[in-house]
């Protein structure tokens, strides 16, 4: 799905302006006169950015954007106002939003902000869809899998697993090389930033494992 750089404000002039200079740079535009009816039209794997009014009838700005965030909607966000204050743009800085332009903005600097914001969103894409996978790769592991893991990531060689977990050093290669197959890694520094992706933690807090568990 192509990135989107959805403007909404109550102004029609204003929405024709941005659309008319973002459509000329070739950029994909929808336009919107308030924010419950740019929620309306938003499809869940929407990508791009919001070229938001601060003053919006019954909804404003900062509550749409206060209402994507309750949704786990990150898209970037830039604001517009013609009547700015420092306290409105600091609260909405602090929120999430990327930038904070007075009306009426000139258009370079606009397409400037606006392409910035896409490349954070496209960054934060292709984050979520490292986690994604991490995570995904990660349930496959068995339990003692995540544990030799949770120990490599942490530094600790073959042979000091095996004395923690009361195994034979050659288990604990066997496994090793399983977690570096199934996480789809070739190097314990890709295996750590892997682990930190899906939230695994570094070694386990469990204590070891006694010897009477044989070599699993």
């Amino acid at each position: 799905m192509s990135p989107t750089v959805f403007v909404i404000d109550d102004d029609a002039a204003v929405r024709d302006s941005l659309e008319r200079l973002l459509e000329a740079h070739r950029l994909q535009v929808r336009t919107y006169e308030s924010a419950e009816g740019f929620l309306a039209a938003l499809r869940p794997k929407a990508s791009g950015c919001l070229v938001l009014d601060v003053r919006l009838p019954r909804m404003s700005g900062p509550e749409l954007q206060a209402t994507l965030a309750a949704r786990g909607i990150r898209l970037p966000i830039i604001f517009l106002t013609a009547q700015g204050s420092i306290s409105t743009s600091v609260r909405a800085l602090q929120a999430g939003a990327v930038d904070f332009l007075e009306k009426p903005v000139a258009g370079d600097l606009l397409l400037e902000r606006v392409r910035a914001a896409l490349r954070i969103e496209t960054k934060q894409r292709r984050q979520q869809a490292q986690v994604t996978r991490a995570r995904a790769r990660y349930a496959q592991l068995t339990p003692r899998e995540r544990e030799v893991m949770g120990f490599l990531t942490a530094g600790q060689s073959s042979k000091e697993i095996a004395r923690r977990l009361g195994i034979s050093h050659r288990t604990v290669e066997i496994h090793r090389t399983r977690v570096m197959h199934k996480m789809q890694v070739t190097n314990l520094i890709e295996l750590a930033a892997a682990a930190k992706a899906c939230g695994a933690s570094p070694e386990p807090d469990s204590p070891a494992t006694s010897p009477a568990h044989g070599t699993d």
